[in-house]
C-alpha cells in the first residue's frame, strides 16, 4: 500500500506544470523579436517621490505579504492624495509586484499615492484567497491612510492582465461575505483600471482560459463552474460599479466580456472608458513606447474621476 502511493504521489508530482518567470526583462525578450523599436520600462528616480518599499501588509501561514508605497513629495505634510493599488499580472500563479512599481512610482509624480501589491499565487493557495489578499490590501490602505497621506474615499484598483481580472472583481464586489467581509473597514474602491484582463471566464469570448485559471480556480470549467462563474466579475456589475478604464492590447483574447461590461456601465449611467493601443501585444503595458500611453489615458481617467 504505501509503495502504490508512493507511485501515485510521484506522478502527480511529475504532473505539476511549470511556468516561466514572469518579469519585465522576459517579457522584453519574449517580445523584442516582433517588435525591434520597444525597450524595457525601468525604475524611476525622482526627488518628487517618497519611497517605501517591502512592507508586510498581512501574514499568511505560508507567506509574508508586501507592498510598496510611492507617495508624492509636497510642502504640506498633512497633504492627502488619492490612491492607486496596482495588481501584477501572471496568469494568477506567476509573476511579482515588482512588475508595476514603475506604474506605481509614476503615478506618485502625477499625484497619486501608487502602491504595488503581492498576492497569494495559485500555487501557493487558489482561488479565492488572493482575492481576500487583495481586498485586505485595500482595508490596510484605509487603516494606514493617515500614515501614507491617502484619501481613503478616493482609492482606485489598477490590475494588468491577470491582474486586471482580479481588479475588476475586486471593483465590483465591495464587501461581499465571499471574500472576508469586515465590519469595521470596508474595502470598497471608487475606480477601476483594467489593463487587457478578462472580465468573465465564463463568456463565450473566453476561450483562451485554459489551465492556468484551472490551477487557480480548482478545475477547469466543466470540472468546477461554480468557481469560473463566481470569480467572473462581469455577473457582478450593478450600478453600484466604479467608474471603470479599459486599455487594451490588439490581441481579442484579452477583451472578453469587456464590451458586455461596458453596456451595463453605460445602462446605470456609470462613466467608462475604453482604449484599443493598434498593433500592441500582450504585456504592452512593460514597454516602451507603450507604457507613456498607458500611463496617459490611466491619468486622464483617474483625473476625471478623482480631481
Amino acid at each position: 500500500m504505501i509503495f502504490i502511493f508512493f507511485i501515485i504521489s510521484n506522478v502527480f508530482a511529475q504532473e505539476k506544470p511549470t511556468y516561466s518567470p514572469y518579469t519585465i526583462e522576459t517579457t522584453y525578450q519574449k517580445l523584442k523579436k516582433d517588435h525591434p523599436f520597444i525597450t524595457p520600462i525601468e525604475p524611476l528616480k525622482s526627488k518628487e517621490i517618497k519611497s517605501k518599499e517591502n512592507i508586510v501588509y498581512k501574514k499568511t501561514n505560508s507567506s509574508k505579504l508586501k507592498l510598496d508605497v510611492y507617495i508624492p513629495k509636497g510642502r504640506d505634510s498633512n497633504k492627502t492624495y488619492p490612491a492607486v493599488l496596482l495588481i501584477h499580472g501572471g496568469g494568477w500563479l506567476v509573476g511579482s509586484k515588482e512588475n508595476e512599481r514603475v506604474m506605481a512610482q509614476h503615478l506618485a509624480l502625477n499625484g497619486y499615492v501608487g502602491i504595488s501589491v503581492s498576492y497569494r499565487l495559485g500555487f501557493e493557495a487558489p482561488y479565492p484567497a488572493g482575492v481576500i489578499d487583495l481586498k485586505d490590501a485595500i482595508r490596510w490602505m484605509r487603516k494606514n491612510a493617515k500614515k501614507h497621506h491617502i484619501n481613503p474615499d478616493k482609492i482606485a484598483v489598477l490590475g494588468a492582465s491577470a491582474g486586471a481580472q482580479l481588479a475588476t472583481l475586486i471593483g465590483v464586489t465591495p464587501n461581499s461575505s465571499v471574500y472576508g467581509f469586515d465590519s469595521f473597514i470596508s474595502d470598497d474602491v471608487q475606480a477601476i483600471v483594467n489593463i487587457d484582463g478578462i472580465v468573465s471566464f465564463i463568456h463565450p469570448e473566453a476561450s483562451g482560459e485554459g489551465k492556468m485559471a484551472g490551477i487557480w480556480l480548482s478545475g477547469l470549467k466543466h470540472e468546477n463552474f461554480k468557481n469560473w462563474k463566481e470569480a467572473s466579475p462581469l455577473e457582478y456589475v450593478d450600478e453600484h460599479s466604479p467608474p471603470t478604464l479599459f486599455i487594451n492590447s490588439a490581441q481579442p483574447r484579452f477583451h472578453a466580456g469587456r464590451d458586455d461590461m461596458m453596456t451595463l456601465l453605460n445602462k446605470y449611467n456609470t462613466y467608462t472608458e475604453t482604449h484599443t493601443i493598434p498593433d500592441s501585444p500582450h504585456s504592452f503595458w512593460l514597454m516602451h513606447p507603450w507604457f507613456e500611453t498607458t500611463l496617459s489615458y490611466t491619468v486622464n481617467f483617474l483625473n476625471v474621476v478623482f480631481k
